[in-house]
């Protein structure tokens, strides 16, 4: 599989573009200055893309050309201002693109792929001497080395490259000098904390085993050390493209090493190119530093070799046959049936969250619940309906003391319609909680009760119960009750709302004294299965009420009841008929008359 067609992504204009097609501008033979500084590229950004393909078929075309250097062009600038005060006033410059294309030092080209490595003058002088070579990876640079210089020389002459493999791109990262005069954007606040990653990977590996005995939490953390402990889990690998800008005749030196393009690639094909590739844009201007400031062009180009229409067309018929496939055994595991409760019958999944709790007078606070089924509702025989959160301390946010427990819970139920008279009421099921209190004596008090009605609607509901808790007169029961713990406490729960055990047509709670605690917040997904709802989608009805909805389905039921009940008694007489002989099932023919004497 080729690589070139893959590589598409957006840069930091936002415009996709297919890296194949780069174009690089040629420099004008006669222009003024500012055409000159116009035809470089300033945007030297990193841009981020994505391929399927194996970055092992990455190449990357760098060329460098040494334009000159600036004093000599401050210099000739400055003879070309002076006589324009005697000629007309229309001179043209001769630009830098109009000198004779250099040789030799002045000008390298060369295709670099992926991870390829190409020794620096410096690396060579270093590894030809093998008592210099410590590591395993030093020791294959000299072979690499001795048989370069056996089967004459190095093809590369200012243009080398660090591999993921080498101590440049773990080490001396941070300490390296970018030729490319950067575009002035300010650094977002990801680049910011992303910045030394790499550095502080080695770091840890000095301290590995290091466990600090104390101060394992730290509660204040600086943004000093924030920044030093974030640290990337996402493997990555890096290649530079470097370059030795020193003067002729005295490459081999480190101080003169640059670098010219950093590429990064992680597990999942996102490729990070810094500078971006030329494309349609103008070479970059790179300036040296030191006493001989230098100015070159820098290009670099997508060499990879693009993918031929046959290799395209069958590759794609590749992953079309893959992503059926794939689809074909996600039906395999969920299956073609639908589950669908029977007629008459909603089923009704709720997956929910007490939130938080705020308002109460003690901190510590944990809640107990239940779910409790009215009339016409089921469930399943294992299914639980209660349950307890955790303790949770409070917080203080504005005026309010707030615990947030974000303890989700769930339930299904089932329900079916028989009293269809008018008189009928629905009813849905109902949600008891209790809050109370725990503090380091294991004292327990009762902070309120509450309740909460599961909505009729399906959906996401966020909801807030206010809760109350009985109120006992007199200051003996006050100073029980911080003292000792315990206060009055419900016998049923569902005493907040409406007793189970009520038969009336009227509840009275006169005399019953009670006093307004705190709120708790609870967010209910609720979800609603019924056939009912799939009839009324294929009839095309405008949706009412689920009750609505399920009214007259259990007459419907009846009827689908003793229709197939009627089915399988006439399979049964069926089956029947067939074991029975022919001659008994022939009935209807005449008898044949007897021959008479």
């Amino acid at each position: 599989m080729l690589f070139g067609r893959c590589y598409q992504g957006k840069g930091r204009s936002g415009v996709d573009k297919p890296l194949w097609d780069t174009v690089v501008k040629k420099s004008r033979k006669r222009a003024v200055p500012n055409d000159m500084a116009a035809s470089w590229s300033s945007n030297s950004g990193e841009a981020v893309y994505r391929s399927r393909d194996a970055i092992k078929n990455l190449k990357i075309r760098a060329r460098i050309q040494r334009v000159t250097s600036a004093a000599a062009l401050s210099r000739q600038l400055q003879e070309q201002q002076a006589s324009a005060q005697h000629e007309r006033a229309g001179i043209e410059l001769d630009t830098l693109g109009s000198q004779p294309t250099p040789a030799g030092d002045d000008q390298e080209e060369l295709v670099v792929s992926w991870q390829e490595k190409l020794f620096s003058q410096f690396e060579v002088d270093l590894y030809q001497t093998e008592s210099v070579c410590v590591s395993p990876l030093d020791r294959q640079y000299h072979n690499d080395v001795v048989a370069l210089e056996r089967a004459g020389g190095r093809r590369n002459r200012r243009i080398f490259t660090y591999t993921d493999h080498d101590r440049f791109t773990n080490l001396e990262e941070e300490f390296s000098q970018s030729l490319v005069i950067p575009s002035k954007s300010i650094p977002t606040f990801l680049a910011e904390r992303m910045a030394n990653m790499r550095h502080r990977r080695h770091e840890r590996r000095q301290l590995e085993g290091y466990i600090p005995k104390s101060q394992l939490i730290t509660w204040e953390p600086s943004e000093e050390f924030v920044r030093n402990s974030h640290v990337i889990s996402t493997p990555m690998q890096t290649m530079h493209i470097m370059a030795d800008l020193g003067p002729v005749g005295q490459l081999g030196k480190r101080e003169n090493e640059h670098v010219l393009c950093t590429v990064r690639v992680d597990g999942s094909g996102v490729i990070t190119v810094k500078p971006d590739f030329n494309n349609t844009k103008g070479p970059y201007r790179v300036e040296t530093k030191g006493e001989k400031r230098e100015v070159w062009h820098l290009t670099l180009e997508n060499a990879s070799a693009p993918i031929s229409q046959e290799e395209r067309s069958r590759e794609q018929h590749v992953y079309s046959d893959l992503y059926i496939r794939h689809k074909d055994y996600l039906d395999s595991l969920v299956g073609q049936d639908f589950e669908m409760p029977p007629p008459g019958i909603l089923r009704l999944l709720v997956n929910g969250e007490i939130v938080s709790a705020q308002g109460y007078e003690y901190d510590n606070v944990y809640i107990h619940f239940f779910m409790d089924l009215p009339r016409n509702w089921s469930s399943l025989p294992l299914q639980s309906f209660s349950g307890v959160t955790q303790t949770c301390r409070t917080r203080t946010l504005g005026t309010e003391n707030v615990a947030f427990f974000s303890y989700p819970f769930s339930f299904e139920a089932f329900f079916r319609k028989e009293d269809e008279t008018e008189g009928s009421l629905p009813e849905w099921p109902v949600l008891y909680f209790e809050v109370l209190s725990l503090d380091s004596w294991q004292r327990h008090r009762t902070e309120g009760y509450g309740y909460l009605v599961i909505p009729a609607s399906p959906g996401c509901h966020t909801l807030t119960c206010s809760t109350w808790r009985p109120l006992q007169c007199g200051t003996l029961a006050e100073l029980r009750r911080f003292f000792v713990g315990g206060a009055l406490e419900l016998e049923d729960l569902s005493y907040v709302r409406v007793p189970g055990t009520f038969k009336g047509d009227r509840l009275s709670r006169f005399g019953f004294r009670t006093v307004t605690t705190g709120s708790v917040t609870f967010t209910l997904h609720c979800i609603q299965h019924a056939r009912a709802f799939v009839d009324a989608s294929a009839l095309r009805k405008r949706r009412q009420s689920v009750l609505d909805q399920l009214g007259g389905f259990s007459q419907q039921g009846s009827v689908y009841n003793v229709l197939e009940a009627f089915q399988k008694a006439r399979r049964r007489m069926q089956e029947a008929r067939e074991s029975l002989p022919r001659d008994l099932i022939n009935t209807s023919s005449p008898l044949a008359p007897e021959p008479t004497a």
